[in-house]
């Protein structure tokens, strides 16, 4: 009854600060809003504590959230940007894996390097959903937003498959080396993709076959569509692949193939308002449990500090700065890398998201 009773709790909460959000005189970000209420939820005056297996939390959470993104993505306007999100999505990710994680491993005395790039592919993924409801709607031209909206909904793959990796190899279940990884990581991206992609086409097939049997059910095709993302997510993962790809494409791919589009209007009606519901539910108990988690982590890092007195409290405060003023400086390097390419060697077809300068 307890773990029932949080669920209505987190569910509840979820719902309230999008209308807190809204009443307040001035702007504050919902994805920030569910953090601090989830951080103020934990505060040893409320107590509300949740304990959940990582595991488990991914594969409820990250296949429906990231299948959403690639159903809501443009294809056509994904594969026009395509070299720009290569570069943001895969390229930067990996940079800021390798250089990020050696500057966690420099500053923090003790952790191994693998672990310090385990926690590098944590930070190195941006969200799209904080960053539409920081900037708002309308504030970046629509060219711009779909290329970091793209950047988003790849680099939460790629960061999560270095992820991956990185605990692989802590766990001594993968021996690495620079070129067997990379080997390795096509292989489990391009992998996951085509599976993601051959499960939604029998799944389109499959829905064929049974409105012939049973007609156009709204309910019955909405369940199944709810079912795609944790079967692409769950059959890529029993094969070897990445799950996380198999689900991005396969939002991707319900989005291109016209299963959705050209289907009878009340499952449309019907399959966009669950959709619409469950992400911004799911979106909203991620960020809110992120938020439960912060007090007890920074209690265990200021306990774990003091414990040691090779460690003063206040370099935990400053490592946190100087890693994210990292994570901004290789950002900005690389956006400057790739715009001084695009001139020199792109000038009949430079990278587009340069414009916004002149915007």
């Amino acid at each position: 009854m307890e773990i029932f009773f949080t669920i209505l709790i987190l569910i509840l909460v979820v719902s309230l600060s999008g209308v807190v959000t809204r009443m307040l005189p001035f702007q504050v970000p919902l994805p920030l809003m569910q953090i601090g209420i989830g951080a103020l939820l934990a505060w040893p005056h409320f107590g509300l504590h949740v304990d959940f297996d990582p595991e488990l939390f991914l594969v409820l959470f990250i296949p429906p959230l990231l299948f959403a993104d690639g159903w809501k993505t443009p294809t056509r306007e994904f594969l026009h940007h395509g070299r720009e999100i290569l570069g943001l999505a895969l390229v930067l990710v990996l940079i800021t894996v390798v250089g990020v994680g050696y500057l966690i491993y420099a500053m923090v005395p003790g952790i191994p390097l693998v672990a310090a790039f385990a926690l590098a592919a944590v930070l190195s993924p941006t969200d799209a959903v904080a960053l539409s409801g920081i900037v708002g709607k309308g504030r970046i031209p629509k060219s711009i937003m779909g290329v970091l909206e793209g950047e988003a909904l790849m680099n939460d793959a790629s960061g999560l498959v270095s992820l991956k990796f990185a605990i692989a190899v802590a766990m001594g279940t993968m021996v690495f080396t620079v070129g067997g990884a990379t080997l390795e990581f096509l292989k489990v991206a391009i992998g996951g993709l085509l599976a993601g992609v051959a499960i939604t086409w029998l799944y389109s097939k499959s829905l064929r076959v049974m409105s012939r049997w049973s007609g156009d059910d709204p309910a019955t095709q909405i369940v199944f569509l709810l079912l795609l993302p944790f079967a692409s997510y769950l059959i890529a993962e029993h094969i070897g692949v990445s799950g996380i790809l198999a689900a991005v494409a396969a939002g991707m791919t319900i989005s291109q193939s016209g299963v959705i589009r050209n289907a009878p209007l009340a499952m449309r009606l019907r399959a966009n308002s669950v959709w619409a519901m469950l992400e911004f539910v799911f979106n909203g108990m991620v960020f809110i449990m992120l938020g439960l988690q912060l007090p007890g982590i920074l209690e265990t890092s200021i306990f774990q500090a003091e414990l040691d007195p090779t460690i003063q409290t206040w370099y935990l405060f400053a490592d946190v700065a100087i890693i994210y003023a990292a994570l901004l400086v290789l950002r900005f390097t690389w956006l400057w890398l790739m715009k001084n390419a695009s001139r020199r060697f792109m000038k009949k077809r430079p990278l587009q998201f340069w414009r916004f300068h002149h915007a």
